[in-house]
């Protein structure tokens, strides 16, 4: 029988999208091995232009997870002292639910540069990677392409029926800071969040 799966969606949430929740929806759907998908939002520590506070994206997502029983929201790289590397939130969440496997999502752009990241061979050989294809990338290419990759190509878990959205939190951010709307573009509970505490703006 297939062990249980945790996986774990990163991601600067900065705010938070409809196409991060409906992503994450479609993955469980489609593997009913998983327990719950929780959403880890990067240290405001990580050096990235427009990134606000920690705790506004936190709470953003908790908004959202705490409506459906299958989404969570962590605060393990929030309440980092420093930046942690991909491999070591992974290891945290491990040792904390040592009865399942630990999986996580990312996109094919980072897939490209995978063998770059800090203990790869660790992150092929220890972890599920589910992939969501971008734009016009094709995953079993870029996997044949890359040696590092082709290798240790059974760690990887190709998201069937993608949704694909080419939406990013920059363009939501440049609607609010132009005054736009941005409802149905993220969840009216964060539409709420943000009008409430002059997010962005």
């Amino acid at each position: 029988m297939e062990r249980k799966q945790i996986v774990i969606f990163g991601g600067c949430f900065n705010p938070p999208l409809n196409s991060h929740f409906s992503l994450a929806q479609q993955i469980i759907n489609e593997y009913e091995n998983i327990e719950k998908i929780v959403f880890v939002p990067v240290n405001s520590k990580y050096q990235k232009a427009d990134l606000i506070d920690n705790e506004h994206r936190y709470k953003m997502l908790e908004l959202v997870c705490k409506k459906n029983d299958k989404l969570d929201v962590s605060k393990t790289e929030i309440d980092s002292d420093r930046p942690l590397y991909t491999i070591e939130t992974l290891r945290i969440f491990q040792a904390k639910y040592s009865e399942y496997e630990i999986a996580f999502i990312i996109g094919s752009d980072n897939l490209k540069e995978l063998n770059t990241w800090q203990k790869a061979d660790e992150l092929t050989k220890d972890f599920k990677i589910y992939v969501l294809e971008r734009d016009k990338d094709n995953i079993e290419e870029i996997i044949k392409s890359n040696e590092f990759l082709n290798k240790n190509k059974q760690a990887f878990i190709k998201a069937k029926d993608n949704i694909t959205s080419n939406l990013s939190s920059t363009f939501v951010r440049n609607k609010l800071k132009n005054g736009k709307s941005i409802k149905y573009l993220t969840p009216d509970e964060v539409v709420e969040y943000i009008e409430e505490n002059k997010l962005y703006q």
